[in-house]
């Protein structure tokens, strides 16, 4: 049966990817002093100015502005006259300190009260579900169509930065269709690529450079055919971008932060976030799982939902989906993963090492199948796969 599937990814210059790379930064900041930091930080961006706001309990010190306009200048945002810029733009901060009603969940949870396992010290910061997938149609262990607009927007960034197509912006936004014989991949159906660019450029160059230098070098030569359809900067302008030409908030590329729409997603983001919060902890963890149950051969995909309570260490629920391609039943998956896996917060924390700064470089380009980040790891593949035995 065919079928097709669509997903996107964004650059580093897009608005909300801005706002989610300071507030990462400020994240970082604040771990790299003290790795005990409480942090919700938010950031909102629009033409020439940036708010940052939330909640931060920390030992650390640290001048926020900076770090905004650091940030503001590394991705590219230097030239005052597009509207944006880092020397010009208006920085307010406003963050206060962690609620301490909050706080009584987190730094002492339900089942440490009057003493017990050190794991269960932490409590949960808020209530919710978090999800994980993995699928075994890319070595990345990721979906096709978001591997691939990932792969697309890191190349526009390369292009730009090492001069290759030296008239690229910093915005810029990808889009890959995937067309499936059931739940194999055949074909590549379509490909969009959107990129902000000077005015001196014209249209019929940009797009020639952006097949060859971007698409070619992206999208495997094997998946494309005579019927792929390619739409590079449809409108034929896009000079102005970024918080310029559209506003941006923290958390609002749900989805190209974690599977380009497939599987199932929970509702809260990653960006700005300590790791006691689960809404990033628990998801990096769902995913580590999912990737090893899909690596040890138990199932071809795999969602893994687990859900929490505020102030409790031990999730509520675990539940694993593979879609019908599982070699055992999923229940039994399911009822198995307790004893490999914690998914306590602190067990989570210090399994993944996730109490240090590395947050604003991931901040774009998806969260999920990229290398060098702990929740990648296939190191408990093996004793999964004796659930086969």
């Amino acid at each position: 049966m065919k079928r097709l599937f669509s997903s996107e990814s964004v650059t580093e210059g897009h608005a909300d990817k801005v706002c989610d790379r300071i507030a990462d930064s400020i994240l970082d900041e604040c771990l790299r002093q003290d790795k005990n930091s409480h942090v919700a930080c938010e950031v909102a961006a629009t033409a020439n100015f940036v708010l940052v706001m939330g909640e931060i309990t920390t030992k650390a010190v640290f001048d926020p502005e900076k770090i905004a306009r650091d940030n503001i200048r590394e991705i590219g945002y230097t030239d005052p006259a597009l509207g944006f810029s880092y020397d010009t733009a208006e920085i307010l901060v406003k963050l206060g300190v962690q609620s301490p009603d909050i706080a009584l969940g987190v730094n002492d949870s339900i089942e440490h009260r009057g003493g017990g396992d050190p794991y269960d010290r932490i409590g949960a910061g808020d209530q919710g579900m978090m999800f994980g997938f993995a699928t075994n149609e890319t070595e990345e262990y990721m979906p096709l169509a978001a591997e691939l607009a990932n792969k697309l927007t890191a190349k526009l960034a390369e292009v730009r930065k090492n001069k290759t197509l030296p008239y690229l912006r910093p915005d810029g936004k990808a889009q890959v269709t995937v067309e499936y014989d059931g739940d194999k991949v055949k074909r590549v159906e379509a490909v969009v690529v959107s990129t902000q660019h000077d005015e001196s450029v014209s249209i019929e160059k940009l797009r020639a450079d952006i097949a060859e230098k971007v698409i070619g070098a992206v999208i495997p030569k094997e998946l494309i055919d005579g019927d792929t359809k390619f739409y590079i900067n449809p409108t034929g302008r896009f000079v102005i971008g970024g918080p310029a030409g559209d506003s941006g908030l923290t958390g609002r590329k749900l989805i190209v932060d974690t599977y380009g729409g497939y599987g199932a997603h929970g509702g809260g983001s990653f960006s700005g976030k300590d790791p006691t919060k689960v809404d990033r902890s628990a998801a990096y963890y769902c995913r580590y799982a999912a990737k090893n149950i899909v690596a040890s051969g138990l199932a071809d995909k795999c969602l893994l939902q687990v859900a929490y309570a505020i102030g409790k260490a031990r999730p509520v629920s675990i539940e694993v989906d593979t879609f019908g391609t599982g070699r055992i039943p999923d229940d039994k998956i399911a009822e198995a993963l307790p004893k490999i896996f914690d998914f306590r917060p602190l067990a989570i924390i210090n399994e993944l090492d996730l109490a240090r700064p590395i947050y604003k470089q991931i901040s774009a380009g998806g969260h999920f199948g990229r290398k060098g980040v702990t929740w990648e790891k296939c190191d408990k593949a093996s004793e999964l796969a004796k659930l086969l035995a």
